[in-house]
């Protein structure tokens, strides 16, 4: 049996996209298979990491790194860690993929308008009216990941829907194992073979008339 080794899962996207909500059920089913497992949320560290203040592009990209030093230790004593962080900078983002190795980046999507009517705290429409500076996805940008490993559109995607390809996510790049997963869901997942260096995928139409057996031909 391979040994345990610790990994760090990267969830990015706007504020109230819900990327806790997925960290927290992750998270539960991770400690059921016995994981060693950390949770690291912005939302409970920010007053820790930059004394609660988070203005400026520099002071948002340092507490990304910060978070990046912590979640590389936790990997490497074998912790499966687990990032729920606004974190809307690309180069921050991809500063942590290079210094912790292990690493999978998941993109929680949700349209700007479906978060501003759902807003349960109140930000977007304090933001909207002018009263908090530089909010992410109002006033300044978020840079959306160019390629993640997972992209969730919580608007129209269930937790279970989504937590289960990230599952799959994990299972593929050997962070978690078949047997793991199986207590996790209940379901036999197999890893998915690494695509080959150059060849490109063919278009699911393409792919189906290709595999389509071909009907035999009579006798004359």
């Amino acid at each position: 049996m391979a040994p345990i080794q610790g990994f760090t899962l990267w969830l990015t996207g706007m504020s109230g996209a819900g990327k806790t909500t997925l960290v927290d059920y992750i998270a539960a089913r991770m400690r059921q298979v016995g994981r060693a497992v950390e949770v690291l949320d912005e939302n409970d560290l920010a007053d820790d990491y930059w004394g609660g203040t988070a203005d400026t592009k520099e002071e948002r990209n340092i507490g990304v790194r910060r978070m990046g030093l912590v979640a590389n230790l936790l990997t490497r004593n074998h912790v499966a860690t687990l990032v729920a962080s606004v974190s809307p900078y690309k180069g921050a983002r991809e500063d942590n993929r290079r210094l912790i190795g292990r690493y999978l980046e998941v993109y929680v999507d949700c349209p700007t308008e479906k978060l501003i009517q759902r807003d349960s705290t109140g930000k977007y429409k304090k933001a909207l009216a002018g009263e908090i500076p530089n909010f992410v996805g109002i006033t300044e940008p978020y840079e959306p990941p160019s390629s993640p490993e997972v992209t969730i559109r919580s608007d129209v995607e269930t937790i279970e829907s989504g937590a289960l390809r990230i599952f799959q996510a994990l299972l593929d790049m050997g962070h978690v194992t078949g047997d793991e997963l199986r207590v996790i869901t209940g379901k036999r997942m197999r890893a998915n073979p690494p695509a080959k260096k150059g060849a490109r995928a063919r278009p699911a139409a393409r792919a189906a008339r290709v595999a389509k057996p071909r009907k035999a031909k009579g006798k004359r």
